[in-house]
C-alpha cells in the first residue's frame, strides 16, 4: 500500500490514499516547471501579484473547509486550522502588495557612473515541507518565490497529501499557468534524486536536524542554494518583575498550541527560584483542566498529536526523563480512547545529564527550570544546539530587550510566544537552520542580486 495517505489522528483510521508518482510523472512535472519558468520570469509584476491576490481570496472563501482538512489530516484544532488558512491569505497578499517594491532595482553609490542591483529569479525551486502547518509551511515558501518569478515543485509531508493536492488546485483555479506551482507525490527517499536534477536551481526544507543535514549536504554537492528551518527548543524566560498569572497563561497556551507540535513553541520555561513553585502550581491547574478531545469540537483545548508514532515518541521521551530522575508534575500518559491523544504534561528537575535536556520534545510537554538569577537564566537559555525563537516575559520591556539581546536565537519575542506575521522574518541560527522566510528578507533568498554598472572605459575601476 502507498505510504502517502491521510490517517485521521483522532481515530487512527485511513481516510484517503494516493499512488506514488512514477519516474516518468516526476520527469514531466519538472519539465513543465522548467518550461513555465522561462515564461513566468518574463511576466510583469502586476500579473504575478494578481495571481497571489486570487490565491489569497480563494483561501479566505474556503477557510472553514481547509481548516477542517487540517483537523482531519494532522489533528489541528479547527479554530487553529482556520486561523492558519487566514494567515496564509495574508502572506500571499503581503507579497502581492509589496513584491514589486522589494524587487525594484536597488541603486548603489559609486564615484563614477552608476550602478544598481537587479533582482532576477533563478528557476525551479524544490520546496520540502512538514505536516504540522499543512498550508502555512508551503505558503511562506511559495508566495515570495512565485512573486519573484521562480516556479515551485512541492514535496509535502506524506501524511498531509490532501492539503498538498488542494493547494495545487487552488493555484490552478486562481489562473496559475501550468508548471508554476506543482505538487509531487513522492516519498522522502526521492528528495536526493530531485536535488541532483539540473532543472532544480534551489531548495528549501523545514524539518528535523538529520533531514536538514542530509538535505544541505546534497544541495551543496550540486552547488545549489538552500534554506533550512529545523527544530527548536525555545526558551520562555520569566523576568523577576513579570506578572506571573499572565506569564503562566501565555506559556501554557503556547505549549498547547497545535498540541505542542510547533518548532517555536515555548518548550523550556525558565523561572527564578522565588516564584518557581507558584508558576508550576498555576501551570498545573491549567493543564489539568484542559479539555482533550475532538479537534472539531470548539470546546477542545488539546487535540491529538499528528500520528500514532508521534504520540508514542513523546510518551517515550517523558518516560525516559522520569527514569533518569525528572519529576512528573502532571500528565505523561496516553488517554484511554481511540486516537493519538495524550495528557498535557509538566516536567521539572531536568538536568544536563538527561536526554530531555538536549532533545526537542514535539508534543504538549512543558519543561520548567528554576534558576537563581537572570545571568543563570541566559546561560541555560543558550546551552542548547538549537537557536530558533524564544520569549522574554516581563513588565520592564527595556530590561526584557536587554536580556533578549543576550539570547542566541534568530527571533525573540517580548511578552508573547514566538509568533508569525507576514512582515516579520522567520528563521534561526545554530542547528535550527539558516535563511529567512517572510518579510522583505524572504523574497531575496532565491533571486540573483545581479550587479549592473554603467561606466566608461577610462574609469579607474
Amino acid at each position: 500500500m502507498s505510504s502517502i495517505k491521510t490517517v485521521n489522528p483522532a481515530t487512527n483510521q485511513v481516510v484517503k490514499e494516493y499512488e506514488v508518482m512514477s519516474h516518468e510523472q516526476v520527469n514531466t512535472i519538472l519539465s513543465d516547471a522548467d518550461k513555465a519558468f522561462k515564461k513566468w520570469r518574463k511576466t510583469p509584476f502586476s500579473v504575478r501579484a494578481e495571481l497571489l491576490h486570487k490565491v489569497a481570496a480563494i483561501l479566505r472563501e474556503r477557510k472553514e473547509e481547509l481548516g477542517k482538512l487540517c483537523s482531519i489530516e494532522m489533528g489541528k484544532l479547527l479554530r487553529e486550522g482556520v486561523g492558519e488558512v487566514m494567515l496564509c491569505a495574508d502572506i500571499f497578499d503581503y507579497y502581492a502588495d509589496n513584491g514589486t517594491q522589494f524587487l525594484a532595482d536597488s541603486p548603489l553609490e559609486t564615484p563614477t557612473g552608476k550602478a544598481f542591483l537587479s533582482y532576477e529569479p533563478i528557476g525551479v525551486l524544490l520546496s520540502v515541507q512538514p505536516w504540522n502547518f499543512p498550508f502555512y509551511q508551503i505558503t511562506r515558501s511559495a508566495a515570495p518565490n512565485i512573486m519573484a518569478g521562480n516556479t515551485i515543485v512541492l514535496k509535502h509531508a506524506s501524511n498531509v497529501p490532501q492539503a498538498a493536492e488542494i493547494m495545487e488546485k487552488i493555484f490552478a483555479e486562481a489562473g496559475a499557468p501550468k508548471g508554476v506551482y506543482t505538487n509531487l507525490f513522492v516519498p522522502g527517499s526521492k528528495v536526493s534524486q530531485l536535488l541532483s536534477d539540473p532543472r532544480i536551481k534551489g531548495a528549501s526544507l523545514t524539518g528535523s536536524e538529520p533531514a536538514g543535514s542530509s538535505f544541505a549536504s546534497m544541495a551543496g554537492k550540486y552547488l545549489k542554494k538552500s534554506t533550512l528551518e529545523l527544530g527548536g527548543s525555545d526558551v520562555f524566560v520569566v523576568m523577576p518583575d513579570a506578572d506571573l498569572d499572565k506569564a503562566v497563561k501565555t506559556a501554557t497556551a503556547g505549549r498547547l498550541w497545535n498540541a505542542g507540535q510547533v518548532c517555536v513553541s515555548p518548550k523550556r520555561i525558565i523561572v527564578q527560584e522565588a516564584v518557581a513553585d507558584k508558576f508550576i502550581e498555576k501551570a498545573k491547574v491549567i493543564f489539568e483542566n484542559a479539555v482533550v478531545g475532538d479537534p472539531l469540537d470548539p470546546k477542545t483545548d488539546l487535540a491529538p498529536l499528528s500520528s500514532e508514532k508521534a504520540v508514542q515518541d513523546v510518551i517515550k521521551q517523558v518516560e525516559i526523563a522520569v527514569q533518569q530522575g525528572a519529576k512528573l508534575v502532571t500528565g505523561g500518559k496516553r488517554l484511554s480512547r481511540a486516537g493519538a491523544f495524550m495528557e498535557p504534561t509538566i516536567l521539572t528537575g531536568i538536568t544536563k545529564k538527561m536526554n530531555a535536556y538536549s532533545e526537542e520534545i514535539f508534543g504538549p510537554v512543558l519543561v520548567v527550570y528554576s534558576v537563581k538569577d537572570i545571568d543563570e537564566a541566559v546561560e541555560l537559555a543558550n546551552d542548547t544546539t538549537f537557536g530558533l525563537g524564544g520569549t522574554v516575559f516581563g513588565t520592564d520591556t527595556d530590561k526584557a530587550v536587554e536580556v533578549a539581546r543576550r539570547i542566541d536565537t534568530g527571533m525573540v519575542y517580548i511578552n508573547h510566544v514566538t509568533g508569525i506575521a507576514p512582515e516579520l522574518p522567520f528563521g534561526g541560527t545554530k542547528n535550527s537552520g539558516y535563511g529567512r522566510e517572510q518579510s522583505p528578507a524572504g523574497i531575496y533568498e532565491f533571486v540573483n542580486a545581479k550587479l549592473i554598472r554603467v561606466t566608461t572605459p577610462d574609469a579607474p575601476y
